[in-house]
């Protein structure tokens, strides 16, 4: 049985999709940021001692769980970074449905650098 060919309803609807990703992501984030900025100012203390400041995701966790405000600003700041990740992941799925051979290579290569580049920043000096 053949399969049938991707519709243009279809890429609108992935289109949209993508567009969603970016608007609930952006304001999820913000979201999350300004909780922790109001958290901060109620407070007057960043949750650390000194200047620092989580920077790995367990700690950035740990602290969100502690009602850290420091913590739950970079948590806003990390889904911030990943949005547009997954958008790059919906790609692959549109191009994959258009049949799109070459575009699905160039945004898997974008993913893997990506992926790369979010290795490296965790656990690279």
């Amino acid at each position: 049985m053949a399969e049938k060919p991707t519709t243009a309803r279809e890429m609108a609807q992935v289109e949209t999709i993508i567009g969603r990703i970016l608007q609930v992501g952006v304001i999820f984030s913000a979201v999350i940021m300004a909780i922790g900025l109001v958290m901060f100012l109620a407070t007057g203390h960043s949750g650390y001692p000194g200047t620092t400041m989580p920077l790995t995701m367990g700690a950035i966790l740990l602290g969100t769980w502690q009602l850290k405000p420091f913590a739950i600003m970079m948590l806003g700041v990390y889904c911030l970074i990943l949005t547009p990740v997954l958008r790059v992941v919906v790609s692959i799925y549109a191009f994959y449905k258009e049949k799109d051979h070459l575009y699905v290579a160039i945004t898997t290569t974008v993913l893997i650098i990506l992926i790369i580049a979010l290795v490296i920043g965790v656990y690279g000096k």
